[in-house]
């Protein structure tokens, strides 16, 4: 049915981050020239086993980069997106910088150039992991000055410090351009879908003509579901791991300010929540596609090409608008369509169902999620490395995540370990984001899928009544409701 947002395991692999994260495997070596890891300065935390728990300072001083430490890339992205939640990342990069300057004593002259040389690079691959990862915390000015002034006191020392510089901000500035155009497209394709969203309720008064449906624009089911790959990674691809954690965060109950926390200040999870809407979009859209036509035939024929598409879209590894599509056919006004229904053949509707079963917590499709996330490890094509969760159970999973766990422990402690299983949650999603839809666009198709009129869901349930009389009371006076309401507002 359609969606809203909801208001463990250690690291297995590096296989779950982006690629700039991703750490050298056994036996592998490092190019020549980039910072190694190694014990640093919270030896107690480097050397140990994995860190279950920690005092946020003693976390913020194992981020910190030394001439001889650089932190696992792991728990950069860990701690990067996990620390938002009781300290705003401008004051984080402030801490950061702070410590540099002290540790590596840049504010004294002249610098020691050796010392400065060997510090350099590491402090620039944090800030470029940082960049990358997270563009959204630069868009506070804060943010960018920090950058700036801990580059500008080692520069002094290398003068490619600065081309480095120079070239981290032109790629930072490109994505937050990108950024803000992918959500000002979202916004203006939401504003042009609701602003017809409701202009079929009474279609069955009008002349067929001036309707358009899927079948008119698409009646190929694979190149149908390749649209769709289209419009999900396009979706994928604005939202930032940031909004995980932005979704759910309380006020941090040891933060004793007066000040409001970043959480309330800067919860911004747009992206996400406009994601949550294409799939309850598209759930509409089907369930209008099947109820919109007058004939029996029509409808059915109508099933069993979203039947078809949902296939190629398990197929493909689409998952998001698999579920969508069966979420969208097992509406109360699609679903009550027996006389339809009895005509088409739904085996492979069954099927499809069996997948998606929420049985024993979606055991059938984590288990098809599985399969298709290892082959997108070993993939040697785009089209093999699709993988597109069903985003809503995801949502839920980090959901049950923050709920089970407490971010403190008693002591007072970051409760580490249940952010390393959160981002190992999210950097596998960053990783499935990443990729490139092999396909080619269909401007056409595309338009349809964002703007096709969809009925609410009254103009579902009148559409269905008109096109298969009531059964029993309770449907004849809502049918009867729903007909006066319609023809009060026309």
């Amino acid at each position: 049915m359609p969606q809203t947002v909801c208001s463990g395991t250690m690291f297995t692999t590096s296989s779950g981050f982006s690629p700039h994260l991703a750490c050298a495997e056994p036996g592998e070596e490092e190019e020549e020239g980039a910072p190694q890891e190694g014990p640093g300065p919270a030896a107690c935390l480097a050397d140990g086993p994995p860190i279950t728990s920690a005092s946020l300072e003693t976390l913020i001083q194992n981020l910190v980069p030394t001439a001889d430490y650089y932190p696992e890339k792991a728990y950069v992205f860990t701690f990067l997106l996990s620390a938002r939640l009781f300290i705003p990342p401008s004051e984080l990069l402030s801490r950061v910088c702070e410590q540099c300057i002290k540790q590596q004593q840049l504010d004294q002259s002249p610098l020691d150039t050796v010392k400065v040389r060997k510090f350099g690079p590491k402090i620039l691959q944090l800030l470029t992991e940082w960049t990358e990862t997270f563009p959204s915390d630069f868009r506070d000015e804060k943010m960018v000055g920090h950058l700036k002034d801990i580059i500008h006191r080692i520069a002094p020392c290398d003068e490619a410090y600065w081309k480095t510089l120079n070239q981290m901000l032109q790629k930072l500035s490109q994505r937050l351009a990108l950024m803000s155009q992918g959500e000002e497209s979202i916004v203006k394709v939401s504003l042009n879908a609701s602003s017809i969203s409701d202009k079929l309720v009474a279609f069955k008064t009008k002349p067929p003509p001036i309707q358009k449906d899927i079948l008119s624009i698409c009646n190929d089911p694979y190149m149908l579901a390749q649209q769709l790959t289209h419009v999900e990674l396009e979706h994928l691809s604005h939202i930032g791991p940031e909004e995980f954690v932005q979704a759910f965060v309380q006020k941090d109950p040891l933060d004793g300010t007066q000040q409001p926390s970043f959480s309330e200040q800067k919860k911004k999870t747009s992206n996400l929540e406009a994601y949550v809407r294409w799939f309850n979009r598209l759930c509409y859209l089907v369930a209008t596609e099947i109820c919109m036509p007058a004939k029996k035939k029509q409808r059915a024929t109508m099933i069993e090409f979203f039947i078809d598409v949902a296939r190629e879209c398990f197929n493909i590894g689409n998952f998001n608008s698999l579920m969508a599509i069966i979420s969208g056919m097992n509406m109360t006004p699609v679903s009550r369509l027996k006389k339809t229904w009895s005509k088409t053949k739904t085996a492979k509707f069954f099927i499809l169902e069996h997948q998606m079963d929420p049985t024993g917590n979606f055991y059938n499709y984590r288990t098809a999620l599985r399969g298709a996330a290892h082959r997108s490890q070993t993939a040697n094509s785009n089209r093999e490395r699709i993988v597109i969760p069903f985003f809503s159970l995801l949502i839920k999973d980090i959901y049950f995540l923050n709920e089970g766990c407490a971010n403190r422990l008693p002591n007072g402690h970051v409760n580490f370990e249940k952010f390393m299983e959160l981002a190992r949650q999210v950097g596998e999603f960053m990783t499935w984001k990443q990729v490139e839809c092999p396909f080619e666009e269909d401007r056409a198709i595309l338009h349809y899928l964002h703007t096709a009129p969809i009925f609410s869901e009254d103009g579902l349930y009148l559409a269905s009544y008109e096109s298969e009389s009531p059964e029993n009371q309770v449907e004849k006076d809502r049918w009867k409701a729903l007909r006066s309401n319609v023809l009060a507002k026309t």
